[in-house]
């Protein structure tokens, strides 16, 4: 399996190393106990992989699936050597990745037949969504494109304050109201407000709110509807951002969001400071919803387009 060709430009690649840096290190070293003084793949060697895996927060589900594979590959090839395994992983993994619709994108990009191009971005609070919002609105600046930020949510005065440093930091234009105003109407005029201007993309920032899915359904379906009313097929996207660095909790949040709202792409953050990265393996296997982007560190620069073959290839460096 060729998966592995060379995508990203050097400097994108050299962060994306880094930032995977402390899952691959923790990983390896188990993975180097695990096999230490075996010279081939057995049952005891599989069974220590698989608790490697699921420790490294890649999920149970598709822990299992990555065993089979190699269980498979153990049973037709008769005899397989631990050092063998590194290889037999990281296809198996990048295999597992190519059977969901993700990872093949390798920059910011716009559909060229949606103007403006909406995206909805859903999260719980502390995930890095505001920010995920500003990186996002600086990259689309950067390629070209005309950016109008929407604050709508509007039940933390600190989101609302947070996004227009964000706006005025990347240089692109805020709608906002009172903290406390309706999410839905703010909505609304921050397409009007593309709309007029023209704008190519328009990124709706929504409340994070999750201990009641009810209201947050209602509220996501009614500012969807809102939106409908001046783009008729907005939004085109609906990003929920994870913070990569809960592991098991991002799983957690994933299920309680794609039960509430339809949730078409994921964004994952915080990768770099976490020994967590097996995650977005998991996350992007188990809920076949496309992982879209990735953060590797704290720079504006740093969210990047998630490239699965990119990921694959850092993470078995």
């Amino acid at each position: 399996m060729n998966f592995f060709k060379k995508i990203f430009s050097s400097e994108k690649k050299e962060t994306l190393d880094k930032g995977l840096e402390k899952t691959k290190t923790s990983f390896f070293s188990k993975l180097s106990k695990a096999v230490a003084g075996k010279s081939k793949v057995d049952d005891e060697v599989l069974d220590n992989l698989e608790e490697i895996l699921v420790s490294s927060d890649v999920g149970v589900n598709t822990t299992l699936k990555i065993i089979e594979r190699i269980e498979e590959r153990v049973s037709k090839d008769k005899y397989l050597g631990t050092d063998e395994l590194n290889q037999i992983l990281r296809e198996e993994i990048a295999g597992l990745l190519s059977e969901t619709n993700t990872g093949e994108a390798t920059d910011f990009e716009v559909p060229a037949n949606k103007k403006p191009y909406v995206l909805m971005v859903v999260g719980v609070n502390g995930v890095g969504k505001t920010t995920t919002i500003g990186k996002l609105a600086y990259q689309f600046k950067k390629a070209g494109h005309k950016v109008v930020l929407g604050a709508a949510d509007t039940f933390r005065a600190a989101a609302i304050d947070q996004l227009q440093v964000w706006a005025d930091r990347v240089g692109v234009p805020i709608v906002k109201q009172q903290m406390g105003s309706d999410p839905a109407s703010v909505a609304f005029d921050t397409l009007q407000s593309a709309v007029t201007q023209g704008a190519d993309v328009v990124i709706i920032d929504t409340a994070g709110r999750l201990h009641n899915k009810v209201n947050l359904m209602n509220e996501l379906s009614k500012v969807k509807r809102v939106m409908q009313k001046v783009v008729g097929d907005a939004p085109h996207d609906v990003l929920l951002v994870l913070d990569g660095s809960t592991g098991q909790n991002a799983f957690e949040q994933a299920k309680q969001f794609t039960a509430a709202t339809e949730v078409t792409s994921l964004a994952v953050t915080k990768l770099d400071g976490t020994a967590k990265g097996g995650v977005v393996i998991g996350i992007s296997d188990q809920f076949q919803i496309p992982v879209k982007y990735i953060g590797v560190g704290e720079g504006i620069e740093d969210l990047q387009v998630f490239n699965k073959y990119e990921f694959v290839d850092s993470f078995f460096k």
